[in-house]
């Protein structure tokens, strides 16, 4: 597993060292102040496609030029008292280490205001980790609503109260007497009448 990630890595320097390409200012390397009539530095520029790892190459005296690398208030006013970085050498070779805009101009500032500067845009690799976009901040986390509780269910059949408890037939009150027996009379009337008639014949008895 080793051995393989050490192998892709290689693999991967050696295709970064093969891609990368050196130009030279303006086409031909020099770095001065173009004739009249000749296309401009960023002419030059502009028909050409710098990525990262390119580099580019400048020529010129040692004794009587030079090259500076600022940024962009002093590529337009060609102010050449505090460069980012100068070289003196007479055969520069400048690296692009980063994506976005570099601007050199000549330490000659008669020479800028004349037409020695350059401005050079470098596209980012597709496969260099730094032109990825940074990912988006998460969003505090969103509380979930409470859970409603279920609606009553309504009582079902099974679970319905009992039907309240017989409390007895109603009975008429024992208090009232029965009504008397209408067969009754006449037997009371027939037993006084006879008791009447016997009553002479008792009193001959005696």
């Amino acid at each position: 597993m080793a051995k393989g990630l050490v192998v892709t890595l290689c693999f991967v320097l050696l295709v970064s060292v093969t891609a990368a390409t050196q130009f030279k200012v303006g086409g031909s390397g020099e770095w001065k102040v173009p004739e009249s009539g000749a296309k401009s530095y960023n002419q030059w520029a502009e028909a050409n496609r710098f990525k990262m790892d390119d580099n580019i190459a400048f020529t010129y005296p040692a004794n009587q030029d030079s090259v500076l690398l600022v940024d962009l208030n002093a590529y337009n006013s060609c102010d050449v008292s505090s460069p980012i970085d100068r070289f003196t050498d007479g055969n520069t070779i400048f690296t692009f280490a980063r994506s976005g805009s570099f601007y050199f101009i000549s330490g000659n500032q008669d020479n800028c205001k004349n037409g020695e500067k350059l401005h050079i845009v470098v596209l980012a690799n597709r496969n260099n980790s730094t032109g990825l976009a940074p990912s988006p901040s998460l969003s505090p986390p969103v509380e979930a609503p409470p859970a409603e509780a279920p609606p009553a269910e309504a009582p079902s059949a099974s679970s319905a109260p009992p039907p309240p408890s017989d409390q007895g037939e109603i009975t008429p009150s024992s208090s009232t007497p029965p009504p008397p027996n209408a067969a009754s009379f006449p037997m009371i009337s027939l037993m006084g009448i006879l008791g009447l008639a016997f009553v002479p014949f008792l009193n001959i008895l005696v």
